[in-house]
């Protein structure tokens, strides 16, 4: 895979700032939500791993919750660099303004696939994400395709390791074969602290603008908290692995 440099790097994170903020007045939902994460891996073996994850979402401060998702996979790491992964899971929005009101809005089945290729920069860790999704949903089939950027950077250390503070940054970026083509941006930026080879925890703010037909499109606000435990075999030598907000 192709090498990218610091500045594109840079670039590829604020083009969707700079498209988000030139349009931020335009649709602003009121309120600041939030966007839960809990995730546990378990790695195998140095090659094979499995995960589950469950997501909490709520439209206002912990209240107004409209969203959750429980998904799971199985991952196989090709090379030190370069990981696949297929997935799973069950994902069901209720209305905007109570706390999983009726009626359901949208309840979907989703199965994905993804590569991960990871790059190194001196002590900065470059995640290069491609996932391709098929979704049943109640309201009919559909695809999206997503590429995720995210640059970690240990603050207190050289690695990540034990008790590492370290900043992740990322923009992604979602595209539909059906409809609108640019459905979904997701800037994200925050702290995390790796306590040890099995917790790790992360918070920081995310800028999610979704495009809808007719030219209409929405732009929220989350404060965002996730929780990783991953649990390794004796037959484990995996790498760490800094949770990042899916």
């Amino acid at each position: 895979m192709v090498s990218l440099s610091i500045k594109s790097i840079k670039a590829l994170i604020l083009i969707g700032a700079f498209l988000q903020i030139g349009l931020y007045t335009q649709a602003q939902t009121p309120g600041t939500g939030t966007w839960n994460v809990l995730t546990g891996r378990y790695n195998i073996d140095k090659r094979w791993h499995v995960f589950v994850e469950l997501q909490l979402r709520s439209q206002q401060t912990y209240h107004h919750f409209n969203y959750h998702e429980v998904k799971g996979g199985i991952g196989y790491n090709f090379l030190p660099t370069l990981t696949g992964l297929i997935g799973t899971g069950r994902y069901v929005t209720y209305p905007v303004d109570q706390d999983f009101g009726k009626p359901v809005l949208q309840t979907e089945q989703r199965v994905w696939q993804q590569v991960i290729y990871n790059q190194k920069i001196h002590s900065i860790r470059i995640e290069h994400r491609l996932r391709a999704e098929q979704r049943y949903t109640s309201a009919g089939y559909r695809n999206r395709f997503r590429y995720r950027l995210n640059v970690i950077v240990p603050i207190n250390k050289k690695q990540i390791g034990d008790n590492t503070l370290f900043m992740s940054a990322s923009n992604e970026f979602h595209f539909n074969n059906d409809g609108v083509f640019y459905e979904q941006n997701r800037l994200y930026w925050g702290l995390g602290y790796q306590l040890n080879k099995s917790w790790s925890v992360q918070s920081g703010w995310m800028y999610r603008s979704d495009y809808f037909k007719n030219n209409r499109s929405q732009y929220k606000n989350f404060i965002q908290a996730s929780i990783q435990y991953t649990l390794n075999s004796k037959k484990s030598s995996a790498p760490r692995v800094v949770g990042s907000v899916d």
